[in-house]
Order: C-alpha cells, then sequence, then structure tokens
C-alpha cells in the first residue's frame, strides 16, 4: 500500500508558472543580445576616443574626430573601395555561377543529389584553410595552378604577390568557397516552385527563355534576394581569405576594412581608428540589410496581393 502512494505521489522539484515561462524561454536570446550589445557599444566609445595601446596615458575623448579624418584620408577612400569592389565582384559572380549550377541540378535525380553533396564540399573547409590551400597552389615556384598557368603561355604568373592580378586571385577564392552556398540556397528555391505555370507553358509551346525571364526568374526572386543579402554581408566584412592569402597586400591592393582595423589595432596600435572603421562597417551592413529586407517585404506583399 505504501509503495502504491509513493508511485502516486507527485515528483517534487522546481516549477516554473504559465506566467513566467515566456520570459525564462526567451532569457538565452537576451542573454546572447546582451554578449553581442556590450562589445558594440564598447566600440562606438574607443572610436569617439584619441586611444593608442602604446601611449595609453594620452588617452582622451576626441568626439568624432576619428571620424572627420577619414573625409581627408586617402586610405580610407581605398579601403572603401577596396571593400564595396570585393564585395561587388565576387556576388556578382557567385550568384551568376549558383544560379546556373542550381539551373543544372534542378531536376531531382541521384546523380543531381550526388553532384550537389560533392559540391558543398569546399563550404565545409574554414575559410583560412582553403586560402592556405589556394596560396600554395599559386605558388609561382611549385604550385599546381601556376604550372597549369605556364602550359598556356603565363610564365611566372604572380597571382596574389602581384598588385595587378591580387584582387583576381582572391575572388576566385571566395568563388570556391562560398558559390556552393548561393546555389544550395537557389537549388531548394527551385525545387520548391509550383510545377502548374511550367506545365501550362509547355503545353502551350512556350520558349525556354521566356519561361525563364517570365515565370522562373520573378518566383525565384525571394530567394536570390535573400543569397545575395547574406552573401553580401559576409563579402563586405571578409577578413578570413583576404588576410591568410595576402595580409591586405601588395600594398594597400586589398586593404578591406576589416583588414585594415586589424593592422590598425595589432600594429599601429590605433584603437580609436580601428573602432571607428568598425562602425562604420557597422553603419554600411545595417543600410544594406534594411534595403534588401525591404525589398524582400515587398515581393511578399505583392505575392499575396496576387494570390
Amino acid at each position: 500500500m505504501a509503495s502504491t502512494e509513493t508511485l502516486k505521489r507527485p515528483a517534487s522539484g522546481f516549477r516554473i508558472s504559465r506566467k513566467m515561462l515566456p520570459y525564462v524561454l526567451s532569457l538565452p536570446a537576451l542573454l546572447v543580445c546582451i554578449g553581442i550589445l556590450i562589445p558594440f557599444f564598447t566600440a562606438v566609445i574607443y572610436s569617439f576616443q584619441r586611444y593608442r595601446l602604446s601611449q595609453p596615458w594620452a588617452r582622451q575623448f576626441n568626439w568624432g574626430e576619428n571620424y572627420l579624418n577619414f573625409f581627408t584620408d586617402p586610405a580610407f577612400w581605398n579601403t572603401l573601395k577596396v571593400s564595396l569592389l570585393y564585395a561587388g565582384l565576387t556576388v556578382t559572380l557567385e550568384l551568376l555561377l549558383g544560379l546556373g549550377i542550381a539551373l543544372l541540378l534542378q531536376r531531382r535525380s541521384a546523380v543531381n543529389n550526388f553532384i550537389s553533396i560533392m559540391l558543398l564540399l569546399p563550404l565545409m573547409i574554414a575559410p583560412a584553410l582553403a586560402a592556405l590551400m589556394w596560396k600554395l597552389m599559386t605558388n609561382p615556384s611549385f604550385g599546381i595552378l601556376s604550372y597549369l598557368a605556364s602550359l598556356i603561355g603565363l610564365h611566372d604568373f604572380r597571382w596574389a604577390s602581384s598588385p595587378d592580378t591580387a584582387l583576381l586571385t582572391v575572388v576566385l577564392v571566395d568563388i570556391w568557397v562560398y558559390t556552393p552556398f548561393i546555389m544550395i540556397l537557389l537549388l531548394a528555391g527551385l525545387r520548391s516552385l509550383p510545377t502548374q505555370p511550367f506545365e501550362a507553358a509547355a503545353l502551350d509551346g512556350v520558349p525556354r527563355s521566356f519561361v525563364f525571364f517570365r515565370i522562373t526568374l520573378p518566383m525565384l526572386t525571394p530567394y536570390i534576394l535573400t543569397a545575395t543579402l547574406f552573401r553580401l554581408l559576409d563579402s563586405i566584412q571578409q577578413f578570413d581569405i583576404i588576410y591568410a592569402m595576402t595580409q591586405g597586400g601588395p600594398g594597400n591592393t586589398l586593404t578591406v576594412f576589416q583588414v585594415e582595423a586589424y593592422l590598425n589595432f595589432f600594429q599601429s596600435t590605433n584603437v580609436g581608428r580601428s573602432a571607428a572603421l568598425l562602425i562604420i562597417l557597422w553603419a554600411i551592413t545595417y543600410t544594406l540589410s534594411n534595403v534588401f529586407i525591404k525589398n524582400w517585404l515587398r515581393l511578399r506583399e505583392r505575392a499575396r496581393g496576387e494570390a
């Protein structure tokens, strides 16, 4: 009898009331948010200071002098130009290649599924390791890519060691690593599109070019915007590939925002300028993300209205 009562007795322990449950469940997200905001506001404070690690006694607020100096600093405008050029080239080429590969693999089959899985392998490699691998392959003395280039007449091709070809080399590495990301997003979008419009177009004998530009592309636009947003925000903040291959060189050829901020902090020990560069980078990414999200929401509302 005692054992039966013991089994029926409710287990004692810590219980959360129904009113408190939403707050408890949102606590991890709140902690993550706090963990992000503390370094962010710390960087904002540093960006308004004249602060060098080599001269801690001279630390003081300069109230925006770091930002004002950028307007007359050719190095800053070069950083802005290189960052936007790098982001524009990588995102455009990766989007075209990813869309082309996704269209080729759109049909569901065992072969296409296997190929899509194999194409994801570069995405599983850390970008810094991928850059070091490409640095070895493009070595002018013993690199396999340098050897292949010599077979087609490009002898002593300097790759990342020349200011004329450094950007091209790093863009190639970025394309190799991140094109599978765009490909898999667009492939998922293509395979989720409704089949009725395509079946009707096939019955009417509509040309493939018309189907692509008037049916496939408009319906795929939200997926394209999503993939472009993710890659644009990532590429404009690129550090791993560029620093691992060139450390921002030769010269200032590839001094994008992240590399320039890193060099200012660890080589020049200029904390104020480094923080100001990162805050400007945050403002650019914030603006770009808002533009893309507003366009995405507008497309979604239009789709709902047409439905």
